[in-house]
């Protein structure tokens, strides 16, 4: 064999060499990739993540969990995920082994009123939402948001979600002011008409139930039935299914409304996966779907 040849083979080797190590990465990466999607669409988790309101710490729904727990036989594990203004995210809590619906509750520590922080807030749960997706893979979920807490996962939907491998399948938000403290829907703060301008961004198969507290049919004592309402120009006719509730009675105002058995009971017959023991369902307060009435 020539100096040529020997030459020729050497280079040729190299190539060899040099392409498989190119290509190795990418081999990996592929196998790494397909797993975790296979992880993912084989999940049978399906959490239910909560987002407290405007000065509501990530603890906000510690007594609706002890009580839908003491109901459905400490069924439901608890998360507790705080994100700091640096996108740092503290937990605290656990999901336990082979719970199928956990609880996850969303905290900022920036948690104040207003329009630029609910946005900021949108950002920070996505930065969580993120998180969780990776560490869980699940590849569906629930979302309760009171108060603010609907504001800020309205925003989440129309400029945070935009994936294919996960499914948000119910949405139910508690005493959320889509209009702010504005009494008329003839006037629509800046938020609304943007959460109205971007509202096909929002998934279509979606199910989402509008709860209002009222303690005299005008308001929860904060905010405006006529505020909550306003959800509607945002979800109806986006949405699978459009749903809107009106609390009354004992604990309507609108700090008391998680706590209130109500809503406790229309989150068992709503949002949460069915259970053999559960209790017999009540009856509908005053719920208008879309389905069956025009607004």
């Amino acid at each position: 064999m020539s100096k040529l040849q020997r030459k020729s083979l050497i280079l040729l080797g190299l190539s060899f060499l040099f392409l498989g190590a190119m290509m190795w990465p990418s081999a990996q990466w592929t196998r790494q990739n397909v797993a975790t999607l296979t992880k993912r669409h084989d999940s049978k988790m399906s959490p239910v993540i909560f987002i407290p309101g405007s000065s509501a710490t990530q603890n906000r729904f510690d007594e609706l969990v002890t009580k839908l727990n003491k109901k459905r036989g400490n069924k439901h594990s608890l998360l507790k995920l705080t994100v700091d203004t640096n996108n740092h995210i503290s937990y605290s809590g656990e999901i336990k082994p082979r719970d199928n619906e956990p609880f996850i509750v969303v905290g900022f520590e920036n948690n104040k009123d207003g329009y630029s922080n609910i946005k900021k807030q949108a950002k920070w749960f996505s930065i969580a939402f993120t998180a969780l997706a990776k560490k869980y893979q699940f590849n569906n979920f629930k979302v309760v948001g009171h108060s603010n807490g609907g504001l800020i996962y309205t925003a989440f939907l129309e400029n945070y979600f935009n994936r294919d491998d996960i499914t948000v399948k119910k949405l139910m938000t508690i005493g959320s002011p889509y209009n702010f403290e504005e009494t008329s829907l003839a006037h629509k703060s800046q938020m609304l008409t943007d959460f109205i301008a971007n509202r096909k961004k929002i998934p279509s198969n979606l199910s989402m139930y509008s709860i209002a507290g009222t303690e005299n049919f005008e308001n929860d004592g904060i905010v405006p039935a006529r505020s909550v309402e306003a959800g509607k120009y945002i979800y109806q006719g986006q949405v699978k299914h459009y749903t809107e509730i009106t609390v009354t009675g004992d604990q309507a105002q609108h700090s008391d409304l998680p706590q209130n058995q109500q809503i406790i009971n229309l989150l068992e017959q709503y949002i949460l996966s069915k259970t053999t023991n559960r209790m017999n369902q009540p009856p509908k307060a005053g719920a208008n779907s879309d389905d069956e009435q025009e607004h």
